[in-house]
């Protein structure tokens, strides 16, 4: 794997290089081949807190993690267990998939390459296609109700037509927790 290791408000000194490349590459027992793809590690300093943010672009695939803490290291530690608990999660959905087909043992590279081809392919072609199409009817409701909907839904975001506008809005949870909406104009 190629390392892209970026600092925002603090220096990458070679012992950080050396850990996050050392913790990261422990992750390459998971697959069969090393992925190609560049590991991108942005680490920033806010006050007393480091944050560590990793993705990995793969075929099929983005991982991604990050977390905050304020000891580096710690932080670097627990973002490769986030990692290691994506992969984990990923290969055991495919190799279900897979063993319930009747596949090969190694069905998760098998995967992998198909899904190289298809990508390949799907370079190759300029087209946009769009797989899933959804509609369904806004009901007029508040802001509030709308994130409690989606809280109850279980979802990231929710589409509503607001009671008092009647323009179309979305509420959806942010980052720290809290809820943010976007309002139509």
């Amino acid at each position: 794997m190629k390392y892209n290791i970026r600092g925002e408000n603090v220096e990458v000194t070679a012992p950080i290089k050396e850990y996050v490349e050392k913790k990261i590459g422990k992750l390459e027992r998971y697959f069969e081949t090393p992925p190609t793809s560049d590991v991108n590690v942005n680490i920033r300093v806010y006050n007393d807190e480091q944050q560590i943010e990793v993705t990995i672009p793969m075929t099929n695939l983005l991982l991604r993690a990050e977390e905050r803490h304020t000891d580096l290291y710690a932080a670097i530690d627990l973002v490769l267990d986030k990692l290691e608990r994506q992969i984990r999660k990923y290969k055991t959905k495919v190799n279900r998939k897979f063993r319930q087909n009747g596949a090969p043992k190694y069905a998760f590279a098998q995967m992998e390459r198909e899904a190289n081809k298809a990508i390949e392919e799907a370079e190759n072609s300029d087209d946009i296609e769009i797989v899933r199409t959804k509609r369904f009817n806004l009901k007029p409701m508040d802001s509030e109700e709308a994130v409690l909907q989606m809280d109850m839904l279980g979802h990231e975001f929710f589409v509503f037509k607001d009671a008092t506008t009647g323009e179309t809005s979305v509420v959806y949870r942010r980052r720290d927790g809290r809820y943010g909406l976007i309002e139509s104009s």
